[in-house]
């Protein structure tokens, strides 16, 4: 697991049993995601006030190709939390959220980002999707470039998160 230091929120960081029960549970999302035709992914935001909002992936059945779970997450969490509770969120996601996600994370003000498979381990697996090779652009380089800072933990080591791509992507 690698945490990154450079990058912090307030609030303390998650312990291993909170961390992983949210990860198991975003995996579960974008198995969920992947049943019934998108892609698979998923993801968990957990705010200060023990508040959980769960998003997956809907590329596929909305349509829309800009429907990754870390997305609907960020729609679903600004129409119910404030500013002060976005940053004291942590966002906790099946996969490394892509550029794309990175910023839609950044513009709400989430605090804190914890992802299981990283972009790299993705990579390995899905070489292009529909033709267009992979964004290959880590969420640090995304946060590292912003005015305020936003806490990334991972990868976190589960088989789970590679197992639920396995076969998906041809």
């Amino acid at each position: 697991m690698n945490t990154s230091e450079n990058t912090a929120s307030s609030g303390t960081e998650p312990s291993q049993a909170d961390l992983e029960l949210q990860l198991h549970r975003a995996i579960s999302l974008a198995r969920a995601a992947r049943d019934r035709g998108d892609h698979p992914f998923g993801a968990v935001l957990l705010a200060p006030d023990g508040t959980i909002v769960e998003a997956m992936n809907t590329v596929n059945t909305e349509h829309d190709p800009t429907g990754h779970a870390e997305t609907n997450l960020v729609r679903l969490s600004a129409t119910t939390l404030d500013a002060g509770a976005l940053a004291g969120s942590t966002l906790y996601t099946s996969t490394e959220p892509c550029a794309m996600c990175t910023g839609a994370i950044y513009w709400a003000g989430i605090g804190r980002v914890v992802y299981a498979l990283s972009e790299k381990d993705l990579a390995s697996i899905v070489t292009e999707q529909s033709g267009v090779p992979t964004l290959d652009l880590p969420c640090r380089e995304v946060f590292a470039r912003g005015g305020h800072k936003v806490m990334v933990t991972g990868p976190v080591p589960l088989p789970e998160a590679t197992e639920v791509h396995v076969g998906f992507w041809h």
